[in-house]
Parts: structure tokens; sequence; C-alpha cells
């Protein structure tokens, strides 16, 4: 199981031409800006504090490079849904989505972070498209599993997992108890081409 020790922040891109070399396997993380994304990315590379979290959802307006060996990297784009963020930063949000998912060709797979409680928004919805548009394997992630009971946490994955069908995987997950971190790494192995990716059954 890789453990990632050499996972370290590269840097930061509000343009297209200020992305990284475009070259080797990256794998994007997005989500709604009070979905818990950092702190899924944290747990699952196993560093705490690489990704930034913030009591302020909308905070992450970036796009955030990060290494995690020689060709191999990890993204977390712009957090979406948030209200309180202007008009114009909505616009720019979709343009830099658009030129990330039409233009990265080394792009292996996205990771949509969203709450079990408010699984598949408008905004997840449509960066299934943008991965679907781009061809890229999706893995979803519905966090704060913890705050669910067991049978209300396995209801939402059902319902999640019935409508993507086969566009994408799907599996349960909390950063703060521990459930699903393996799983979901398990994953980001494949995509990066480290470990083959589990079946269809997604964790």
């Amino acid at each position: 199981m890789s453990a990632y020790p050499d996972a370290e922040f590269l840097t930061s891109a509000n343009k297209r031409s200020q992305f990284l070399p475009d070259e080797g396997r990256e794998v994007a993380f997005a989500g709604r800006s009070n979905a818990g994304k950092s702190s899924a990315i944290n747990a699952i590379l196993g560093r705490r504090g690489l990704a930034r979290t913030s009591k302020t959802p909308g905070r992450t307006q970036l796009v955030n490079f990060f290494g995690l060996g020689p060709d191999l990297r990890v993204t977390d784009l712009p957090g979406y849904g948030y209200a309180k963020v202007p008009e114009a930063v909505r616009r720019h949000w979709g343009k830099l989505m658009d030129d990330y998912f039409h233009h990265r060709r080394s792009l292996a797979g996205l990771f949509i972070v969203m709450d079990a409680r408010r699984p598949l928004t408008e905004f997840d919805r449509a960066m299934l498209g943008w991965a679907e548009t781009a061809g890229c394997p999706v893995h979803l992630l519905l966090t704060k599993a913890d705050k669910l009971s067991r049978g209300a946490a396995a209801a939402a994955l059902l319902g999640v997992r019935k409508e993507v069908g086969g566009l994408a995987t799907a599996q349960l997950f909390s950063a703060l108890k521990g459930t699903g971190v393996e799983a979901a790494r398990e994953v980001l192995d494949g995509y990066l081409g480290v470990a083959p990716a589990p079946g269809p059954g997604g964790g």
C-alpha cells in the first residue's frame, strides 16, 4: 500500500497558463466547499495539514498541485457551491474547470467529495459531466458518514450508486473516524498506476 511519504505542495494556479507541465499521471479532487475535501485529501495521503482546511468554506479558489513522486500528482480543485462566493468568482471557477478538464491530458482520475447527508447536488453532477467529457474515471467519496446512522449511511450510498450507474464508483468516508480511508487510497493508487484499480464495487 502506498503511503505517499514524498507528498508535498508544488504550486497553485489561477489560470491555465499557470498549470504544471502536463506530464505523468494526475488525480483531481473536487467537491463542495463544505464537504470536507481538504480533510479527505490529507487523510488519504496520510499527511496532516498538507491540503489546507478552513473554518470558512470556499477558501480554495485555485487549482493546487501536490507532488507524490516522480511524475505523480494530486490536484485540489476549487471548492464550489458556496452561497457567499461572488458571481465573478463563480464564472472564473467555470472557466478554470473547463480549461482543466478539456486540456489536462495527464488527468487519470477524479474524486468527487460530497457530504453523505446531501449527496449529488447540481454542482456534483456538473463535475460528473466534465469528467465524462474528459473520459476520466470517477470515484465518489460520501464524507462525514460518521454523522449518519449505519442504516442511513448505507441508504445514502445505495441511492448514489443507483443514480450514477456506471458513471462512477462510490464509497462511504469519514476523515474523522478513518472510515474508508484505505479503500479510497486503493482507488487513488489504481488511478496513479501504482497498483491495480479496484473493481466496480468501489469499496
